[in-house]
């Protein structure tokens, strides 16, 4: 018979290989994708109601496929939230490649329409906007990838005369 000692070292044993062998799994971490705010685009503008297209572009710079499976956003333009959401949209970026995906938003900018033509009042000035959100990556297991981009646009682009 063996000593219960014996037996307990090498369960630990094990176990301490076994564990190991669980960290190597994961291995090097790769390099968060990159989103970028490609255009926004005007789909109607009435007076209740807004409706516009954003065109993202997500950057995979790793070696394996990147699955994306939505966004959370937020944009304020100046200081005006102008829309928050999610928009669940599954799809696969191949290794050191981009993949381009629309979000389509809807808007009623009414209650604030002071603010709105406060910014619109010279149309050739720059208008600050700010993207926050989330872009939730992964296939089994989530991952999210915290963005935040700031620009500006000018309204007179987006105006048809």
């Amino acid at each position: 018979m063996t000593p219960p000692s014996f037996l307990l070292r090498i369960t630990c044993l094990l176990l301490l290989v076994g564990l190991g062998g669980c960290a190597s799994w994961q291995g090097e971490q790769a390099p968060e994708p990159q989103v970028h705010l490609v255009k926004v685009e005007v789909v109607r503008a009435r007076l209740l109601e807004q409706k516009f297209t954003l065109h993202f572009r997500v950057d995979n710079p790793g070696d394996s496929d990147l699955t994306v499976r939505g966004l959370t956003y937020r944009i304020h333009l100046g200081d005006l939230l102008l829309t928050e959401g999610e928009h669940e949209h599954w799809f696969t970026v191949r290794p050191r490649h981009s993949a381009y995906f629309k979000v389509p938003i809807r808007t009623n900018l009414w209650p604030q329409v002071r603010d709105v033509v406060k910014l619109l009042e010279k149309p050739r000035q720059q208008i600050p906007y700010r993207l926050e959100g989330e872009l939730e990556t992964g296939l089994f297991i989530a991952d999210y990838v915290h963005l935040e981009r700031n620009g500006v646009i000018i309204a007179a682009d987006f105006i048809a005369e």
